[in-house]
């Protein structure tokens, strides 16, 4: 992956500017890190809380040293939480649309008039910070929004104007929720074969006809179409008949995933040193993870965002100890709603000899470890994507969003997944753990992980089909724009 050639003292330079959320600050860093090794000068823009956090979690000095990389900051409009946590991804939602253009905009004034950096070249932008599309507009650059979800999350967001068209959404009460209403077959989606009303992201099980984020993603989606073009975290053997639905509703799409593997072909040490999680990591997971044996572990992992009732906790711990396997579990201080997550003191007990606790941890090292032999996953779609590249099969509880889209796809297209249902019990916490771990369903599983594991790598390698598209877009956006 060398550097394409460029214009003398013509620096590139690449805004880019994550949704502030952990899942979608990952992605965002990696696609700044395969620009930066290209040759491209960067700014990376956190909002002031989540920089915070990130100097905290890796240190005062983790974020310098790396030449044309740089991070800047601007507020979010909200107040700081009480604890280390992800602020409501509502009230974000409606900060960052309402009060973030200002400051974003005063930021690339300030960046075009610092004379030992280049003048902004271009912007990458994520999906639902679509407001930079007007500051990119004014300073004449051409911006990417880049869609962190998965190809087909992404492609139900795109359909919210049709479903609210229908009447299929709002619903008209609760009831609609629980009578079989949400089984209603969607099969006028062009791409989404077998897709159900149920697994269209969450946000359209609302019966406020003025809900806020059903308005709020119908007009992300619809400025979708003004971005130069769309970046999806996916590649396209895994999603060909959603990503070709999509580039006929879209300009320009590039599948340039999984972003992980891509990174691997960068052999610059300092670059990927650069890390982005806002809790402190345990490395000790991987050495506890040294000692067992080969897809002997449960890895429990539900990600930054999903929380849950002390109930469900309690049914999650029960399921793990009485399946008897081995498990690492990551879990957050704000994993409990409104409480800290307290597990039974007997639970703590009857598994310390083969149960990890942690509150956060390297995943992606985490899935590619030998000792893994499953993965109990929120299903979304960063977590998918690295359990696909560590070859591991996943046991699915989906939250909110598109992750119940994630895990349909998961369970029915790609055959690595099996679903909990929601209201959650230990005794099928247990059976689908066995299943996972020893079952026949759970080795097909497996068997059908590793070969999308295969081609992951294959799409990401020097002639496959996501570093090749990432060569034309950085071409045909970026590079078409340098010297006009």
């Amino acid at each position: 992956m060398d550097s394409i050639g460029l214009v003398e003292d013509k620096m590139p330079h690449a805004v880019c500017i994550p949704f502030p959320a952990q899942g979608h600050i990952n992605p965002m860093l990696k696609v700044a890190k395969l620009l930066h090794h290209r040759g491209f000068h960067i700014t990376f823009v956190n909002t002031e809380y989540n920089h915070k956090r990130l100097l905290k979690s890796r240190g005062p000095d983790s974020l310098k040293g790396l030449p044309d990389f740089q991070f800047e900051t601007i507020p979010d409009g909200l107040p700081p939480p009480d604890i280390d946590a992800t602020q409501d991804i509502s009230a974000l939602c409606q900060s960052t649309r309402t009060t973030s253009l200002v400051p974003f905009r005063n930021l690339l004034s300030k960046l075009n008039t610092t004379s030992h950096i280049p003048p902004v070249t271009c912007i990458v932008s994520d999906g639902v910070m679509s407001f930079t599309l007007k500051a990119a507009e004014e300073i004449g650059v051409p911006e990417v929004l880049f869609w962190t979800t998965s190809a087909c999350g992404f492609l139900g967001y795109m359909h919210y104007p049709h479903l609210m068209e229908r009447g299929l959404t709002p619903l008209k009460d609760t009831s609609y929720l629980s009578n079989g209403y949400l089984d209603t077959p969607l099969d006028w989606i062009p791409g989404m074969n077998g897709i159900r009303l149920k697994d269209i992201p969450t946000f359209v099980r609302t019966t406020n006809p003025d809900d806020f984020m059903l308005d709020f993603l119908k007009g992300e989606v619809g400025r979708a179409y003004k971005a130069s073009a769309i970046i999806l975290n996916t590649f396209e053997l895994l999603e060909k008949d959603v990503v070709d639905a999509l580039s006929t509703m879209l300009p320009r799409v590039y599948t340039i995933g999984p972003l992980s593997l891509m990174l691997d072909q960068i052999k610059d040490y300092s670059l990927k040193s650069i890390g982005s999680n806002l809790w402190k990591e345990e490395s000790g997971c991987l050495e506890w993870l040294d000692s067992k044996e080969l897809s002997s572990v449960v890895y429990v992992n539900f990600g930054s965002i999903t929380v849950m009732t002390p109930q469900q906790l309690v049914e999650f711990a029960w399921g793990l100890a009485n399946s008897n396997h081995t498990f690492l579990w990551i879990i957050r201080p704000d994993l409990v709603a409104g409480n800290s997550a307290v597990l039974p003191s007997e639970f703590v007990s009857q598994t310390k000899e083969r149960g990890m606790l942690s509150s956060w941890c390297p995943q992606e090292k985490v899935l590619s470890h030998p000792a893994i032999g499953g993965f109990l996953t929120h299903s979304g779609w960063n977590s998918t994507l690295e359990s696909i590249c560590g070859g591991v099969p996943m046991a699915c509880w989906p939250f909110f969003a598109e992750q119940q889209t994630n895990c349909r796809y998961s369970c029915t297209h790609w055959g690595i997944g099996a679903e909990i249902d929601n209201n959650v019990r230990r005794n099928d916490v247990e059976r689908l753990v066995r299943e996972l771990m020893e079952g026949d369903k759970g080795k097909e599983m497996k068997t059908n992980a590793m070969v999308w594991k295969k081609k992951a790598e294959a799409a990401t390698s020097p002639v496959g089909s996501s570093l090749l598209n990432f060569d034309n877009m950085v071409s045909e956006i970026f590079f078409s724009n340098i010297g006009n």
